[in-house]
């Protein structure tokens, strides 16, 4: 059972299709830590040129897709509801098992540290008992600009 279905996450973040890189929600503690799913399937488009016979999910999208876990948790916090998570740093990314189409990512982030409209949070990605991602993200926190440009 999903804690936050899709139509929710995109109430909480700003990130749509073809960048939305999370199906559910599997579990949330807010200001602690999150579990997140991604179904990874061959209809991804950057499956096309990443790499064409051979489909491989591009690194740095297991890390965006870690980020997007990490906003929700950052913006069920209290102080930062109705405020956009913005990436600013990532540290001690490692990759370490290929990511295929029909893996399911399961995607870990633990609140490390939270000041003012910053957060740092450790995240890893899993599928099946194999952890295939790892980094440390630091966000900073800002209001929302909803206005039309």
């Amino acid at each position: 059972m999903s804690i936050l279905n899709t139509t929710e996450i995109m109430e909480l973040i700003p990130n749509r299709y073809p960048i939305l890189f999370m199906d559910y929600v599997d579990e949330l503690e807010p200001g602690k830590s999150i579990v997140a799913t991604k179904n990874v399937t061959i209809n991804e488009e950057f499956f096309q040129g990443h790499f064409p016979g051979n489909p491989v999910m591009p690194g740095v999208l297991i890390i965006e897709s870690l980020a997007q876990a990490a906003s929700i948790l950052i913006l069920k916090s209290e102080e930062f509801a109705g405020k956009t998570a913005y990436l600013g740093a990532i540290n001690g990314a490692k990759f370490r098992q290929i990511v295929r189409p029909g893996d399911v990512l399961k995607l870990h982030v633990e609140m490390i540290k939270k000041k003012r409209n910053m957060g740092v949070v450790e995240t890893f990605a899993m599928v099946g008992d194999k952890k295939v991602c790892q980094a440390e993200l630091t966000f900073i926190v800002g209001a929302t600009d909803k206005k039309d440009k």
